[in-house]
């Protein structure tokens, strides 16, 4: 449970950050003028922008989220399944920043999807000890691989960790 929470951060914070960040670069604008002079001015300008101190903090909460998973899990599995980060950005600038998204980077986000549970679904199951049936079970539902992300991925993820429980 811990993972699928650690592992809802990551995605949801990290894209969240993103988008916030995103957000206040568009009202702050372009760099035009490469001076020292002209880059204090317009870091002065950023830093009053409500939305990238917003996303600033999404962004850490995300980055120490994902090195709680690193700690939890292998990265052949962590650094794959934040791939739905990908979905998760591409649904949230629709809504919260209103882009348009053409059909053939829609077709990408699918794909993505479904490279995240191809890799979900041939993950290993942890290798259960020999020292004890409840420390096997205790490990093992530590270890269950809780999924989160894009609605595009959840009824799939939510068959592979139920096909493999």
């Amino acid at each position: 449970m811990r993972e699928l929470f650690l592992l809802f951060l990551v995605i949801a914070a990290g894209t969240g950050g993103e988008l916030c960040v995103s957000r206040a670069m568009k009202s702050v604008g372009e760099v035009h003028d490469f001076r020292p002079a002209e880059l204090a001015r317009f870091v002065s300008r950023v830093v009053r922008v409500g939305w990238m101190w917003i996303g600033i903090a999404q962004m850490t909460l995300a980055f120490f989220s994902l090195l709680a998973m690193l700690s939890m899990e292998n990265v052949t599995f962590v650094v794959p399944i934040t791939a739905l980060s990908y979905a998760a950005g591409s649904i949230g600038a629709t809504l919260f920043l209103r882009e348009h998204i053409s059909r053939q980077r829609w077709v990408g986000v699918l794909i993505v999807c479904l490279g995240v549970v191809a890799q979900a679904a041939r993950a290993q199951p942890p290798a259960l000890p020999s020292f004890g049936l409840a420390a096997c079970k205790t490990l093992f539902h530590r270890n269950a691989y809780g999924f989160g992300g894009s609605i595009c991925v959840a009824f799939p993820i939510l068959i592979v960790v139920v096909k493999r429980l």
